[in-house]
C-alpha cells in the first residue's frame, strides 16, 4: 500500500517481481494460471518465475503430487507445497540460495464447470510456503476461498487477485495480522469471495494463534462463520461438517456455567434419541456457537483475549467452537445446511424461545417471521428448549406453556405439534436461576457464590483463577 491507497494486482505483482530476494515457483489447478498470469502481466516476471506449472490431468496431478486424496483438498495442498517447495529450494539453492527467499505458491480449485448448476459450490485451497530469511525455516499461509462469482471468468479474475494479495501479503504485510487479513480482498468485494479459514504456521508466525484469525475473518466481514476444533486446529467447515447431524448451542460462555453444560448434554442425548427414532445410527457432532453479533443486543464485540479464554475453556471441555456473525437463527441454520443434509439441532432456553417469536427481530425481512422461520425449518432444522425457572414460584417453564403472542399461537402451535420446536423435560434446578452475566456480577462482587455454578476447569484458568 502507497499510504492508505490500494496497490492494484498489477502493482503488487511489479513490486515483487522488481524485488530480487524473492523467487519462486507457481502450481496452478483447476481455473487456469490466473495467479502467476499477473506476475507475467505485470512484466519483468524473470525476476520472481522460475516455474509455471498446470496439473489438470488426474494422472499427471498424482503421478507428482501423490494419489489417495480428493484434488480440491487441504491434503492436497500440502502436498503440493511440499513437492514444489523442495524442488526450488534443492536446484536453486547453489545458484542464490544465500541472497534469496525462496517460496512455493500452489492452489487446487472447483471452480465452475460447463455443466454446472447455479446451486454447485465452487471453492478452492491456496496457499504458499517461503522463506523470510535466505536459507532460513520455511512458513505456510493456507486459506480456503469460496468463489461467489456467477460465471467461470469471473471466478478466474477472482482467484487470480485473490492469490497476488496472498503472496503480496506474506512478503510485505505479514507483521500486521488486521492489515494482513484484510488485504486479502484488496480490488476484490465480499460479494465475489469468502475466506473462511486462515491458517499461519512457522516459526515467526509462533505468536499467533490461529483462533485469533477465525475471529478476525469474522470481524472484518471476510466471512460470516470460523471454525476450529477442540485441539485449537483451524478448519474448513466442510472438513468437519459435511454429511454429518450437527446439534449447537449459541451463546457467549462468559464464563461457561454448569447450565450450558447441562443444556447441551441433555440436549445431545433428546437429539440423539430422536434420530435413533427417526432411524438413522449416526452420533451427532456438538458445537457450541460464539455470536459476535448477539440476538438481543446484550454482549457485544468481543476483545480478543477474553475471546480465547472461552475458547480455551469450551476446548477443554471437548468443544468444537463456531465463532459467527449470524443475528439470527435462520442464518444458522442455513449455514449448517450448506454443508450437511442429516438434521440440525438448536438448543436455547424458554426465555430466548419468547424472544425469537417477537416479530420486532424481523423487521428487515420481507416476510418478516414467517420468513424467517421458513429459512429455518426447511433445512430438517429443529430447536431444542431447556426449561428456566419462574424466580417467583420456583417452577419449571416449559417450551408448551411459553408466552407467546396470541396472533402468533397458531403458528407456534404448528411447529411444536410438528416437532419443529422439541422439549427437553428437565433443567439444572440449583443453578439455572444464573445466567453468565448474573455469574459476571458476582465475580465483580466477591461472592464466592459463583465458583459453584460454573464446571472445575473454569476455575483451573488464569481469567477466572
Amino acid at each position: 500500500m502507497r499510504g492508505t491507497e490500494v496497490l492494484k494486482p498489477l502493482e503488487k505483482a511489479l513490486q515483487m517481481n522488481l524485488d530480487p530476494t524473492k523467487y519462486g515457483t507457481f502450481a496452478e489447478i483447476g481455473a487456469g494460471q490466473e495467479v502467476s498470469n499477473w506476475f507475467f502481466r505485470a512484466g519483468a516476471s524473470n525476476g520472481t518465475v522460475a516455474k509455471t506449472i498446470s496439473a489438470y490431468g488426474m494422472t499427471m496431478s498424482d503421478a507428482i503430487y501423490g494419489s489417495g486424496v480428493r484434488y480440491v483438498s487441504r491434503a492436497r495442498l500440502e502436498a503440493m507445497l511440499d513437492h514444489e517447495f523442495d524442488i526450488v529450494c534443492d536446484r536453486l539453492d547453489d545458484e542464490r540460495g544465500e541472497d534469496t527467499t525462496f517460496f512455493s505458491f500452489c492452489d487446487t480449485v472447483r471452480a465452475r464447470g460447463y455443466n454446472d448448476t447455479d446451486n454447485s459450490e465452487c471453492f478452492g485451497w491456496m496457499g504458499i510456503r517461503f522463506r523470510t530469511e535466505p536459507r532460513g525455516p520455511a512458513h505456510d499461509i493456507l486459506i480456503h476461498a469460496r468463489l461467489l462469482d456467477p460465471d467461470n471468468t469471473d471466478q478466474m479474475d477472482c482467484l487470480g487477485i485473490l492469490g497476488v494479495n496472498l503472496i503480496h501479503g506474506a512478503f510485505f504485510r505479514r507483521n500486521n495480522l488486521a492489515d494482513f487479513i484484510k488485504g486479502l480482498l484488496d480490488n476484490l468485494s465480499r460479494r465475489r469471495a469468502e475466506i473462511d479459514m486462515l491458517k499461519f504456521s512457522g516459526p515467526e508466525f509462533e505468536k499467533i494463534d490461529n483462533r485469533t484469525c477465525a475471529l478476525l475473518l469474522v470481524e472484518h466481514g471476510l466471512t460470516d462463520a470460523a471454525l476450529f476444533s477442540p485441539n485449537g486446529e483451524v478448519m474448513q467447515s466442510a472438513e468437519i461438517f459435511y454429511g454429518k447431524p450437527i446439534f449447537c448451542m449459541r451463546g457467549s460462555f462468559n464464563p461457561v456455567t454448569r447450565v450450558n453444560l447441562d443444556m447441551m448434554e441433555s440436549g445431545t442425548k433428546t437429539f440423539a434419541e430422536d434420530l435413533k427414532k427417526e432411524g438413522s445410527d449416526r452420533d451427532p457432532l456438538d458445537v457450541v456457537e460464539i455470536t459476535v453479533n448477539n440476538l438481543l443486543g446484550g454482549v457485544g464485540e468481543l476483545d480478543t483475549e477474553d475471546f480465547l479464554a472461552r475458547a480455551d475453556v469450551l476446548q477443554q471441555l471437548g468443544k468444537t467452537v463456531l465463532v459467527s456473525n449470524f443475528a439470527e437463527f435462520h442464518q444458522l441454520g442455513q449455514f449448517f445446511a450448506r454443508y450437511t443434509k442429516e438434521p440440525v439441532g438448536i438448543i436455547l432456553g424458554t426465555g430466548l424461545l419468547e424472544a425469537i417469536f417477537q416479530e420486532k427481530w424481523y423487521e428487515g425481512l420481507d416476510g418478516g417471521i414467517l420468513e424467517s422461520f421458513g429459512r429455518l425449518f426447511k433445512h430438517s432444522s429443529r430447536l431444542y428448549i431447556y426449561p428456566t425457572i419462574n424466580s417467583a414460584s420456583q417452577t419449571m417453564k416449559l417450551a408448551n406453556n411459553a408466552e407467546i403472542a396470541p396472533h402468533l399461537q397458531h403458528l407456534f402451535d404448528h411447529l411444536l405439534t410438528n416437532g419443529f420446536i422439541r422439549e427437553i423435560p428437565d433443567c439444572l434446578k440449583e443453578c439455572a436461576l444464573r445466567s453468565s452475566a448474573d455469574i459476571r456480577q458476582l465475580i465483580e462482587d466477591k461472592d464466592p457464590e459463583w465458583k459453584e455454578l460454573v464446571p472445575p476447569v473454569v476455575l483451573e484458568h488464569p481469567r477466572w483463577k
